[in-house]
């Protein structure tokens, strides 16, 4: 099957725009990961671009098949200019390097930490996997490959991650709708939870 990533990077490019900057991270035994920033307005929207190189495997399976399997990529968006958030590249790539080094498949409703701050001051260490379809629209790609999905990420703090654990990721959209919580600013803080 002939290299997804540069269809992946045309149809980030379709959605969004022309890139404004880009950073390369690699880890050690993965493949290199890109995080591309595109501005639009007053919303800096972050891609991964090479998590979707191989499938996401089974981490139960005797042997990863390199062809069949999840593919995905992550996309963060946020307001520009009111918090340090082109230091989120680097907690970027070690999410999209997740599924290579640790064999866990990213999917809409799991939550993912990073371990600290996504940016510098951020009340955010984790996201909630959001549903694919919105911005960009889902890859297909030739049979019997699974489509490339771009998976929004939602910034969670700390109380929300934990109450997201009890309640479910359902139940903590349905609780940010409700309040009106603005998932796009850097700055904000928890969403009631009582």
């Amino acid at each position: 099957m002939a290299d997804v990533l540069p269809l992946v990077e045309a149809r980030l490019r379709t959605a969004l725009g022309e890139p404004d900057a880009r950073a390369a991270v690699t880890f050690l035994g993965t493949d290199r990961i890109e995080v591309l920033r595109f501005t639009d307005g007053d919303v800096v929207r972050y891609a991964t671009l090479g998590m979707s190189a191989q499938p996401m495997a089974d981490p139960t399976a005797v042997l990863a098949d390199p062809v069949k399997g999840p593919r995905a990529e992550l996309v963060l968006s946020v307001r520009h200019g009111l918090a340090d958030t082109d230091k989120v590249l680097r907690p970027l790539a070690v999410l999209a390097a997740s599924p290579q080094v640790e064999g866990v498949i990213v999917a809409p409703g799991a939550s993912l930490d990073v371990g600290g701050p996504l940016w510098p001051g951020a009340p955010f260490t984790s996201v909630l996997v959001a549903e694919s379809g919105g911005l960009v629209e889902d890859l297909e790609l030739d049979a019997p490959a699974d489509p490339v999905r771009f998976l929004p990420l939602l910034p969670m703090t700390a109380n929300e991650a934990a109450w997201k654990r009890v309640h479910g990721a359902q139940a903590l959209q349905e609780r940010w709708l409700t309040h009106g919580t603005d998932l796009r600013d850097p700055v904000r803080k928890s969403v009631p939870l009582d």
